[in-house]
């Protein structure tokens, strides 16, 4: 089990299919966390191929080489880190790209590591480019260059670091530059989750949370939670407040569906936002192709989050395609929502094109 990371909200702040929630979501998911491979559920070639990093790094009494890890939001980033680092019995820095905007920054952070740290930064593609090219350095060599002074009389000292392991984690690997890459021993890239394994995932979670759930209540959660298992604690979590307040506390397939049906999570794991997304899409547009700009507008949102949020599920789940001209429904989108497509040639079909992509 395992998970990392505002647009649609439910009653308490939080969307329950989206990015990161409060403070006390944030210590309910710390607690879920599993504290080494042997816990972590799914991500099997992962898990097979880090322990045997971490081993051979064990038996030759060396730092672990570098770790890239990357994937979509909630699959186990932060959770591995904290894994690497308990595994190799060593302490763990927590940081992020956008924290580290100067060269200084990182400077800073670098010179105070103890011999065997793990430092883990997360959004890695978010750093500054100077900062971006002194971690070259840092990586290699365990040293980094200090710039004291300005212009012609500026000189470079030399600090020599304690051999380090650094975990990179990015939602989007190909925006980091080959030379960072290349400097990782081992990256792994995190998949989405089989229901199967979101099902452990809920038990698993329902135990340490003293939830009683059923076989059936489980895979009702785990077939709404997109693949990721943040989506599916989070999910477990409002499913339990609902049975302790309108059932005897027990969650059966029925009381997992009816809950979610309060918190507008759909059979298919489609939030409010989703589904607006699709609606425009179909009634007003006809099915597209239509711009991405014009498509926010019409559901009241910045282009931003229907691309960055709700997209990439849509996208994967084959109800949108994009394509040159726009964003496009597909057959089963109109399916899911029980529409029936326009004929060919029908007044309104194609009138995205106006729109612009």
């Amino acid at each position: 089990m395992n998970w990392d990371d505002t647009t649609d909200t439910d009653a308490t702040g939080e969307r329950l299919v989206g990015p990161v929630a409060d403070r006390e979501d944030q210590a309910v998911e710390a607690a879920l966390r599993p504290k080494d491979l042997g816990e972590f559920i799914g991500q099997e070639k992962v898990r097979e191929q880090l322990d045997l990093v971490l081993r051979a790094a064990r038996a030759r009494g060396a730092t672990a080489d570098h770790v890239l890890l990357s994937g979509a939001p909630g699959l186990g980033k932060t959770t591995l880190s904290m894994i690497i680092a308990a595994e190799m019995e060593a302490p763990i820095r927590i940081t992020s790209g956008p924290a580290i905007q100067h060269a200084g920054d990182l400077a800073a952070i670098l010179s105070s590591l103890q011999e065997g740290e793990v430092l883990f930064l997360d959004e890695i593609h978010r750093m500054s480019r100077p900062a971006e090219e002194m971690l070259y350095m840092a990586m290699e060599d365990f040293r980094v260059d200090v710039i004291v002074g300005k212009g012609p009389g500026a000189t470079a000292i030399p600090l020599e670091l304690p051999p380090f392991t650094l975990v990179g984690a990015t939602t989007r690997a190909g925006l980091l530059p080959p030379p960072l890459r290349d400097r990782f021993g081992f990256t792994a890239h995190m998949e989405f989750y089989e229901p199967a394994e979101l099902e452990r995932v809920v038990h698993r979670s329902a135990s340490l949370l003293d939830v009683e759930i059923d076989a059936d209540g489980a895979a009702e959660i785990a077939g709404r939670s997109r693949g990721t298992p943040r989506i599916a604690n989070r999910l477990l979590r409002r499913v339990r407040d609902y049975a302790q307040v309108k059932a005897d506390g027990l969650i059966t397939q029925d009381i997992a569906a009816a809950a979610l049906a309060v918190y507008e999570v759909d059979a298919r794991g489609l939030d409010r936002l989703d589904r607006a997304v699709l609606e425009a899409l179909l009634k007003l547009f006809g099915g597209g192709p239509v711009g991405l700009s014009t498509l926010a507008v019409a559901v009241g949102e910045e282009r931003e989050t229907v691309e960055e949020v709700a997209e990439p599920f849509l996208v994967r789940e084959g109800l949108l395609a994009r394509t040159p001209r726009g964003r496009v429904a597909t057959p089963a989108a109109w399916a899911h929502l029980g529409l029936a497509p326009p004929r060919s040639g029908a007044p309104g079909n194609g009138q995205g094109d106006l729109f612009g992509t």
